[in-house]
């Protein structure tokens, strides 16, 4: 199947779902006061993740560096037609590589009150077994999966030439530093939990599409936010069912 088509039937799912959560009246069901005040421009941080060498997973006709700047852009432009007082920000708007620590410090330095990192979910090996979405926040993962699919997206790492001072001494090699890294406090965990939850209940009432919750596990690109944070797993490019 042609890219452009992969990509029309992606919107319907994806994009619809992920629009209309961001219609939702998040600051209404949030109590905590550590959200921006609503009298600023409302900024929502749009992260394509992967991109130039990195090319993410692989599926068999599609890259996930690829199918993550469409979602990301068409995502953003939904909401500047339909929410014009909303500001929109991308990490990156072509293919290229972006490091992890400058995606999340976009946000950071322009005061963001969301932050969406878009992904796409792979296996080991090919199967159509395996399927659906999942929402990631920063956290201690509960099971083996978690870690795994943390390992695989912070393994960009290895191409920023300095991640050793960037991360903090942080070794992906090692499983340790996956676990202290999944301890990182995040301040704003119960509202990235909330959001979470709208992502992956948008998935599956507006969607359709098949959950597979929201988890936790220790991500590089969401360790310093200083706002609602998730990242977004939008389906197994190693199914070929869900790539094509």
């Amino acid at each position: 199947m042609q890219l452009c088509n992969l990509l029309s039937i992606v919107e319907k799912s994806t994009i619809v779902a992920l629009f209309l959560l961001v219609c939702l009246p998040f600051f209404s069901e949030t109590a905590s006061s550590k959200l921006k005040p609503l009298s600023r421009v409302f900024t929502i941080v749009i992260d394509a993740g992967h991109g130039g060498k990195d090319s993410g997973a692989l599926g068999s006709i599609v890259k996930e560096k690829d199918i993550a700047l469409k979602l990301a852009l068409r995502l953003g432009q939904y909401i500047q037609e339909y929410m014009p007082s909303v500001q929109v920000l991308y990490t990156r708007t072509t293919d290229r590589f972006i490091p992890l620590h400058e995606r999340i410090a976009l946000a950071n330095n322009n005061q963001a009150d969301l932050f969406f990192s878009i992904h796409c979910n792979s296996t080991l090996t090919r199967s159509n077994t395996v399927s659906g979405t999942e929402t990631y926040v920063m956290g201690l993962h509960g099971v083996a999966e978690n870690l795994n699919v943390a390992k695989r997206e912070n393994k960009a790492v290895l191409l920023e030439k300095d991640y050793v001072q960037n991360y903090g001494g942080y070794n992906p090699y090692s499983s340790e530093g996956h676990i202290m890294l999944s301890m990182y406090q995040n301040a704003y965990l119960s509202q990235s939990l909330l959001l979470a939850e709208k992502v992956e209940k948008q998935f599956m009432h507006t969607a359709k599409r098949k959950s597979r919750g929201v988890k936790q596990a220790g991500f590089l690109v969401l360790r310093t936010a200083t706002m609602p944070s998730v990242l977004v797993e939008t389906g197994f490019l190693s199914n070929s069912i869900e790539e094509h």
